[in-house]
């Protein structure tokens, strides 16, 4: 194909100060750096928005540095190789890459993993078989420790992440999985179709009390997407020796006061509760073991997911918002070109 001159990037104009809007992104062309020996030019197909993007736009430090106001945002992105200047990928190519929020991308083959379309669409690669289901599975079998007979509790059950966390823990021997949403919709897709013992609408009542009622006799697993409320809940019912995989925050991203702490963090004393963060990163050893299970599950049809797409690289930023108020179920998607 000809490659045009200019291409349309986002970038991050301003930073955002509780709640991001729209007024805090730019859409911009811009000339496509150029490609030099072991690079190759990537036409972003589809593109990824996370929670955790939230958390860059901050001036602060953490695992990842921020995002640079007046330049490109970056994140997930599967796109085609349009010129090759490596011999390790031709042109043609089908790429996962971290360069995304941009319709085209220069990268190093070594940060370009080809992906096989035949196995499952570009999509899944950002989602069911990529970051999200690295959380999922990382989070739940490592940093919460899971072991059959568990009691399992995910927040933000309906999510890219937590629906992976719920039905991983049920395919793994969990005694009970139980989730939240923010919806009746969501609730029913994750008894009906996800296959989780009980969930609840977080909206409709106090999350203690509604927790109380699903996990009568206590919690053995939290897989924490939300925080807040959740994570004080998950502390009361939590069984002595629970172990808790701490993934995001969700509740409290957008918050401008510092949040205030856990009300309940004594009984993790009290019980024993091990605390521990989710790092896809700091686990090299498992992709290998993650993709070959996942990917078997997926082939027999045991793993379910959903996408919930919006078109148009221009709408990145709208799509962003509304997944950070929960109006996807499943992964969020930004579908760049065809």
């Amino acid at each position: 194909m000809t490659v045009p001159s200019t291409g349309t990037e986002v970038r991050l104009a301003t930073r955002p100060e509780g709640w991001p809007t729209t007024e805090n992104f730019s859409v911009v062309q811009a000339e496509p750096p150029a490609v030099r020996t072991g690079q190759v030019l990537i036409r972003n197909l589809v593109m990824s928005v996370d929670p955790y993007m939230r958390g860059r736009m901050n001036k602060t430090r953490s695992y990842v540095p921020p995002f640079a106001v007046g330049k490109a945002l970056d994140g997930g992105a599967v796109g085609e190789v349009v010129v090759s200047k490596s011999s390790q990928l031709a042109v043609g190519d089908l790429v996962l890459h971290g360069l995304g929020w941009r319709e085209y991308a220069v990268v190093g083959a070594a940060g370009a993993v080809r992906i096989d379309p035949a196995l499952a669409p570009p999509g899944a690669y950002l989602g069911v078989l990529g970051m999200p289901g690295h959380a999922a599975y990382t989070g739940l079998l490592k940093a919460a420790e899971f072991r059959p007979g568990d009691t399992v509790f995910v927040s933000g059950a309906a999510g890219a992440v937590g629906s992976l966390v719920g039905q991983i823990a049920r395919l793994c021997g969990a005694e009970r999985v139980i989730g939240s949403a923010g919806s009746a919709e969501k609730v029913a897709y994750l008894t009906g179709e996800l296959g989780f013992d009980a969930a609840f609408d977080y909206k409709d009542g106090p999350v203690l009390e509604q927790l109380a009622k699903a996990a009568p006799t206590g919690i053995d697993v939290y897989f924490d997407n939300v925080g807040g409320d959740h994570l004080d809940a998950a502390l009361v019912l939590a069984r002595m020796g629970a172990r808790f995989a701490l993934c995001g925050n969700i509740s409290q991203a957008n918050e401008k006061d510092p949040p205030a702490g856990p009300r309940n963090l004594t009984q993790a004393i009290a019980k024993g509760i091990t605390l521990r963060g989710v790092l896809v990163g700091g686990h090299a050893d498992l992709p290998d073991e993650f993709t070959a299970r996942m990917g078997g599950w997926l082939a027999d049809g045991r793993i379910s997911y959903r996408e919930t797409v919006v078109r148009g690289l221009e709408n990145a930023p709208a799509a962003f918002i509304d997944m950070l108020r929960g109006a996807n179920t499943g992964k969020m998607l930004v579908r760049i070109a065809e």
